[in-house]
């Protein structure tokens, strides 16, 4: 068996403690690399606050806000009301970035959502984000 050198042992107990970020530990010969990534925890659907902060910045800089409201349904549904259908988790994520990407119509009405391929879908995923977490 290996030795469990005072590095590693370090690296093993911050990624105990860590519950807001992934840690990825990545060994060579010579050393040892820790590569921390803010994501999404996927099990728990959690997010962090800068990634939603982002996500509602991006929301009032694209066209999402002519046609929705935090809780008032407009042209399309509310936000809540998207909250409440789908739960915050890393399908949900990818199918509702997937839905904004695409457009379409006939979940929420037959006025439909215009397509949006130009945004890019690491955008469109922080704004699904932020949506899912509105209460």
């Amino acid at each position: 068996m290996k030795k469990i050198t005072i590095l590693t042992a370090f690296v093993i107990a911050t990624c105990a403690v860590n519950s807001f970020a992934q840690t990825v530990v990545k060994k060579s010969t010579r050393t040892t690399t820790v590569v921390k990534k803010t994501t999404t925890t996927a099990a728990a659907g959690k997010v962090s606050a800068v990634t939603l902060e982002q996500g509602k910045q991006l929301l009032a800089k694209n066209d999402c806000l002519s046609c929705h409201k935090v809780d008032v349904k407009i042209v399309g549904p509310a936000y809540k009301d998207v909250a409440k259908k789908y739960p915050a988790n890393a399908e949900n994520y990818e199918k509702l970035t997937q839905k904004v990407i695409a457009g379409g119509s006939g979940v929420w009405g037959e006025v439909p959502m215009s397509a949006h391929p130009s945004v890019p879908p690491a955008d469109i995923k922080k704004m699904v984000q932020y949506i899912l977490s509105v209460k």
